[in-house]
């Protein structure tokens, strides 16, 4: 807990780290607890990943570009005012991609709508759609809403378990491929594929030194997230439109 106005570095990247607070109102010496500068840790070699807005800016992600800042909206997307409002601050702020939640046939009429809204301000920050278990038929049934987002972002656990799953997956790959937009696999703990985590728990019982259940778990967030960008390019999206 830090009162005052404190400037201290991220021992990771050297960059500056300022934690606002109050302590009467008058700033407070640095602690010694806080981490020091120190030189950033190599990056691994990825590919760069271009996402492109309608206005024609580009935002390059991974590879040799600078780190990117993302942020997310927490606005009801089917309020296209007030959601191109808070993407205008966002950006204003300095994000430079802007996510948006995309989970409803409301919400997925009122992207393009909101990118048209955004441009009228002059603001060209990419959005992105955070689609969840009906991704693939807003995508289709709302073509404006295709275009108009810069990148979609794809949960393989939330679209769908089995063969219809992987329908509802190829289909949205479909999509972006179609309209060349960049691809977002993102998983997690909450939605991983039970089916695959039970696998790999019976697999893991027969080993000589098995792992234990945290291990199992983020072995299968990795398997998940691979397979998936691996059956992206099968699709036909070229592994530089893939952000795992």
């Amino acid at each position: 807990m830090c009162g005052g106005t404190l400037s201290t570095a991220d021992a990771r990247s050297g960059r500056a780290v300022v934690c606002i607070g109050s302590l009467m109102n008058r700033p407070v010496e640095l602690p010694n607890c806080l981490p020091q500068a120190a030189q950033s840790a190599p990056r691994r070699v990825t590919r760069q990943v271009s996402v492109c807005a309608i206005s024609g800016r580009v935002v390059r992600i991974g590879g040799a570009a600078p780190v990117v800042v993302q942020s997310m909206t927490n606005t009801d997307t089917a309020d296209a005012i007030a959601t191109a409002i808070q993407v205008k601050q966002l950006a204003q702020a300095g994000s430079e991609i802007v996510r948006i939640t995309v989970n409803s046939a409301e919400a997925a009429a009122e992207v393009a709508p909101i990118r048209e809204q955004l441009d009228k301000m002059g603001i060209d920050v990419p959005l992105v759609g955070d689609f969840h278990y009906n991704g693939h038929k807003l995508l289709t049934q709302f073509p404006a809403c295709a275009q108009a987002l810069a990148k979609y972002r794809i949960n393989p656990g939330n679209v769908g378990r089995g063969a219809k799953g992987g329908d509802n997956f190829a289909q949205m790959i479909e999509v972006a491929c179609r309209y060349r937009k960049p691809v977002r696999i993102g998983v997690n703990w909450g939605s991983l594929d039970q089916e695959l985590l039970a696998k790999m728990m019976d697999e893991n019982a027969q080993r000589t030194d098995p792992l234990d259940a945290k291990g199992v778990l983020r072995e299968a967030l990795v398997q998940s997230a691979i397979a998936s960008a691996e059956r992206a390019e099968a699709l036909g999206l070229a592994g530089d439109m893939i952000c795992l």
